[in-house]
């Protein structure tokens, strides 16, 4: 129990393990923050013209698809419409027709939207007498969510690797390593000495993380519980083989960034790509995929995916626990 109390206290002192754990909680908040905010304005066309070059007509159908801007030279209209960080379509008049202009380097649906209005211009009239249907705007930031939030719980469930490995690497650099190797502990205890720190860090940082995130039943949230618990336990074992086999700081801060890296790029392609079929089997051997696919699954109700997933876990956990275990059996006493 001393040493529990010590390795928290260690813990604590190390700002970046507090970064760590607090990370993935304000990402969450501002991930649920952002939601609340109205985006639909990011696809609204936007329209420059010269001061007395259209008429009051021409201007007034204008406004009907977006904000008029008047401008009185051509070289401010020109400057508007070239800036990178906006989407201003220039509109003349020629004729009895409109034509616009734009920089080149808006997005496609402006693009679009440039070469189709002066059709539309031409063929008011028979717009005008057509049905109009308003449709429900979409929210831009609806689908994207769908992969972020699993994504940023992901990283919150697997920084418990980041809790083990840095205080074992701390221990190497300060000579504390040599003190636990004959200090009166078996390997089994240190190891579980060692998990409990990364462990209780990453499953209260996941928990905190979902409760920002999701809105959960008690019976759903009990699965995530789960989850999220098997996945802190494999991401501090997985703490205990980065911590082992980095020499020093910076070579640990290397390897745990290769291993954040491979467990969100893992899963984030999947999603995005849609792997499925004995390639989407494979993927399962890198454990962040069977977590974030069982989130997904959890937001969908798809209970059957979640049991399995969990069992992947599961499975994991054991080969990893195994695999640890046997590497520190050597030795007596403790091994580092």
């Amino acid at each position: 129990m001393e040493g529990l109390q010590y390795q928290l206290k260690s813990v604590l002192r190390d700002k970046f393990c507090l970064m760590t754990f607090l990370l993935p909680i304000l990402v969450a908040a501002a991930l649920n923050f952002m939601g609340s905010i109205d985006m639909s304005s990011l696809g609204e066309l936007h329209f420059g013209i010269l001061a007395d070059h259209l008429s009051s007509q021409e201007i007034a159908w204008l406004e009907r698809y977006g904000p008029v801007t008047v401008y009185v030279t051509q070289e401010e209209l020109t400057t508007a419409i070239k800036e990178p960080s906006t989407n201003v379509i220039g509109v003349q008049a020629n004729g009895d027709s409109l034509e616009t202009a734009i920089s080149g380097d808006e997005l496609e649906i402006f693009q679009q939207a440039a070469a189709t209005l002066p059709a539309l211009y031409e063929q008011r009239e028979a717009a005008g007498q057509a049905e109009i249907q308003t449709l429900e705007r979409p929210d831009i930031l609806e689908s994207l969510q769908g992969i972020f939030i699993p994504a940023v719980l992901i990283v919150a469930m697997f920084m418990g690797c980041t809790f083990n490995a840095m205080n074992i690497i701390s221990e190497k650099e300060n000579g504390i390593a040599f003190v636990n190797e004959i200090l009166p502990m078996t390997s089994s205890q240190y190891i579980l000495q060692k998990i409990v720190v990364g462990f209780s860090f990453g499953s209260t940082s996941s928990v905190i993380t979902a409760c920002i995130c999701f809105q959960l039943s008690w019976q759903n949230f009990g699965f995530m519980l789960v989850l999220i618990l098997l996945s802190s336990f494999l991401a501090a074992l997985i703490g205990l083989f980065i911590g082992r086999v980095s020499e020093d700081l910076m070579i640990g801060v290397l390897f745990i960034k290769i291993v954040m890296l491979l467990f969100l790029a893992a899963p984030l392609v999947c999603a995005l790509v849609g792997v499925s079929g004995p390639l989407a089997i494979v993927c399962n051997i890198i454990p962040s995929q069977p977590a974030f696919d069982g989130i997904i699954a959890l937001s969908a109700g798809n209970m059957g995916i979640v049991i399995k997933d969990t069992g992947i876990l599961v499975i994991h956990c054991a080969v990893w626990f195994a695999a640890y275990h046997l590497l520190a059996v050597p030795r007596k006493k403790q091994v580092i």
